[in-house]
């Protein structure tokens, strides 16, 4: 089975590949054999908790124990089945019946292409793998996303960048698709635990987009009594005098006043704000498309006194 196979749920739904399997119960009978993981909309949720998913050619049922894959054994939520509605859902085919008319319909199963997955994606992978994943649900914690297939892990908000935002809706948007580094795994557990900062870039990456003396953009993310946390970029922030004028997630002018590599502090002056709040917090990735893994990451610059570093291979 191809790895694309088991990408974030929604990733596979207009490939030519999966589409070709709808255009014909035999197509679809092909898919079954081949033992495929397909996508296709739910588009309804019946008086059971069953799920109606439209496959073109037939219409395919997911009954509420296959709706999802649970490691622990415990069962399906009523909200876990009515939540999929309108969505994207992977499944494999497990049979085609036919109804008292005589018309074909498929028996489909959600929780078959999750323990897939978990098998033979999720559970190969090692700590420091960089993998795709789906911004599914934001919380004031940390952001849920889909790194496979629909399961889900957390990406808690300080793993999200080293600059300090309030919420992870600062940096991210439902339904956004975003590279992930896994933390840790936890196999008696089926868990993964994924990490996004350490591929924002290190202090002196970021650092090295600015100079003293430039006036730029940049977005207040705390206040405290010493002075003002305002983001340059998503893993880089500096500071500014304390100004009661100011709120937090507004946009301002600063004035570069001082960049300290050794002690790792950029030094700013508020030079205006906007009354509005800031728009959305862009961010690239500092590390070549094709990469796969990191086993180290040091953000600070050699010779500071403060080390922030993550190690994921020992």
């Amino acid at each position: 089975m191809s790895e694309n196979s088991y990408l974030p749920e929604g990733q596979l739904i207009a490939s030519v590949e999966n589409i070709e399997f709808f255009s014909s119960p035999s197509a679809l009978e092909r898919a079954m054999q081949q033992g495929r993981i397909l996508e296709a909309l739910a588009v309804l949720c019946d008086g059971e908790m069953n799920l109606v998913v439209d496959l073109c050619c037939m219409k395919g049922i997911i009954r509420k124990n296959e709706v999802a894959y649970t490691p622990d054994g415990e069962n399906i939520k009523d909200i876990a089945v009515i939540s999929r509605v309108g969505k994207a859902v992977c499944f494999k085919v497990l049979s085609i019946e036919k109804d008292q008319s005589g018309q074909p319909y498929a028996i489909l199963s959600r929780r078959a292409a999750q323990l897939e997955c978990m098998n033979n994606y999720l559970m190969t992978l090692s700590s420091g793998d960089i993998i795709p994943a789906r911004i599914t649900h934001l919380e004031h914690f940390g952001a849920f996303v889909d790194i496979g297939c629909g399961i889900a892990s957390l990406l808690s908000i300080d793993c999200i960048s080293v600059s300090r935002i309030s919420h992870p809706k600062d940096r991210f948007f439902v339904g956004m698709m975003i590279k992930a580094v896994v933390k840790s795994i936890d196999p008696d557990y089926s868990r993964i635990y994924v990490t996004h900062k350490e591929l924002l870039g290190t202090w002196e990456e970021n650092a090295a987009a600015f100079k003293v003396g430039e006036t730029v953009m940049g977005i207040v993310r705390s206040i405290e009594e010493y002075g003002v946390f305002i983001e340059l970029a998503p893993n880089l922030a500096g500071l500014a005098e304390y100004r009661s004028d100011i709120r937090v997630g507004q946009s301002v002018a600063v004035y570069i006043k001082n960049i300290i590599p050794e002690r790792m502090k950029i030094k700013l002056v508020i030079i205006d704000s906007c009354k509005n709040e800031a728009p959305f917090s862009k961010f690239s990735y500092f590390i070549p498309p094709e990469k796969e893994h990191i086993d180290y990451w040091k953000y600070s610059p050699s010779g500071t006194g403060k080390v922030i570093e993550s190690r994921f291979s020992m």
